[in-house]
């Protein structure tokens, strides 16, 4: 069930209803979501923690859970679990293990910025957060062949590594970045991809990134160069 990415007041109450129901809740970080269960009055549930170093661990205290007769609220620590965090292992091992998983909408910090963005985004592909280090160039080439709109995650101690990528493979490119999303200093701006380094190069970067990249500037300069290159 998703959770809010910032601002409390964006829980529904389908989702504060769940977890009152839960027999336990399996998340990310308990100290998270004691305070969500604080904030809503809700006491007294057994917390499961995983992450992506016991994700086996998990899934069989889960599961345990689950084969007793306890239902099990899974929440991440901001949005929808499942969008490129440990939620997904979570919920492929109970579908092969034959439970039923039951998504609770809400908050998305992917559908949150593309509402905002004035890019083109009918559709698009998202690539998540990119590879730390081994393949991240190759997957870079890769999206940049692809011709569409692409979304990324990203973390601010890397925004401008993938600022300075994109710089090299969509130097043309609209970009739209979205900067803690419903925090206080939430920040939404578009430009190049130089601009935007230049943006934020001054000062400390912090919060979570969704950056969106149009590449139809990168395909026009290629059509142009090669109308050019016929004449």
């Amino acid at each position: 069930m998703a959770t809010p990415l910032g601002n409390l007041d964006d829980m529904t109450f389908r989702a504060v209803t769940t977890l009152r129901d839960a027999g336990a809740i399996a998340c990310e970080d308990t100290r998270r979501t004691s305070i969500l269960l604080r904030h809503f009055g809700i006491q007294g549930k057994k917390l499961v923690t995983y992450h992506s170093f016991n994700e086996e661990r998990a899934v069989q205290q889960v599961r345990a859970l689950l084969e007793e007769g306890t239902s099990v609220a899974l929440v991440t620590d901001a949005g929808t679990p499942g969008i490129s965090d440990p939620g997904y292992s979570m919920a492929n091992a109970l579908h092969t293990l034959g439970f039923s998983v039951i998504p609770v909408p809400g908050a998305s910090a992917l559908t949150a910025a593309l509402s905002v963005c004035p890019l083109p985004v009918s559709s698009f592909f998202f690539a998540g957060f990119l590879p730390h280090k081994k393949g991240r160039k190759s997957r870079m080439e890769y999206l940049s062949s692809l011709g569409s709109t692409v979304v990324f995650y990203e973390s601010p101690h890397r925004i401008r590594k993938l600022l300075e990528e994109l710089n090299e493979h969509f130097p043309e490119a609209g970009v739209f970045v979205a900067r803690e999303i419903t925090k206080i200093h939430e920040e939404y701006i578009s430009g190049t991809p130089a601009s935007l380094i230049e943006h934020f190069s001054s000062g400390q970067t912090r919060g979570e990134f969704v950056v969106v990249v149009h590449p139809q500037e990168v395909k026009r300069s290629k059509q142009q160069k090669a109308d050019a290159d016929n004449h």
